[in-house]
């Protein structure tokens, strides 16, 4: 007869996130992952598989929790240039909050950590940042055909911009500990929408 699991695994995976979020991936052991968990190391292996199993699952799990959110801001109907705004301005305050600063963004960390020599990781960054292109790019070609942006500018080309300086905005944010050099960079990036 097949033993029943003794941990609730979702609660589990938030763990693992949590602490692959604060530490990354190289900084966290199994032996951290079975004290932080507190599940027995044969079980998390069961469950998840190994460590950079788990970490996948993590990054997938962070992935589905903050995806539908940035949908809905960037696809909600009315003006669509207030809404870029208003998340270009949000990661940049989460960039310099002090209680989000240093943990930075898991796709961002996972992007600098691994994603140069690991291509699982790489996919996974590859598609969050596609996927939030795409839902930049859209905001960004509904704001030019509503006459909120101007007709030379190029949708994708800013949507892009936009992408870039918004990962670079978590990793600045970070590092530094001067929230203008952040809140600035922001400023003038949304310039070019005007």
């Amino acid at each position: 007869m097949a033993r029943t699991k003794e941990f609730d695994p979702d609660t589990a995976l938030e763990s693992a996130l949590e602490l692959f979020w604060r530490r990354g991936y190289e900084a966290t052991s199994m032996t951290d992952l079975v004290e932080h968990l507190s599940v027995g190391r044969a079980s998390i292996y069961a469950t998840f598989g190994n460590k950079h199993e788990l970490y996948l699952k993590a990054l997938d799990r962070y992935q589905q929790a903050r995806n539908p959110q940035l949908l809905r801001e960037l696809s909600q109907p009315g003006p669509a240039l207030p809404a870029v705004r208003a998340v270009v301005r949000r990661f940049a305050t989460e960039a310099t909050t002090e209680g989000r600063r240093l943990s930075g963004c898991f796709v961002t960390n996972t992007a600098a950590e691994l994603a140069p020599h690991d291509t699982a990781a790489a996919r996974r960054v590859e598609h969050n940042w596609d996927h939030l292109e795409t839902l930049l790019h859209s905001a960004l070609v509904r704001a030019q055909a509503q006459g909120e942006l101007p007709a030379d500018r190029n949708p994708l080309a800013l949507a892009r911009m936009l992408l870039v300086l918004m990962q670079g905005l978590r990793v600045v944010g970070k590092a530094s500990a001067d929230p203008a050099r952040v809140q600035d960079a922001a400023k003038q990036a949304l310039a070019l929408l005007d």
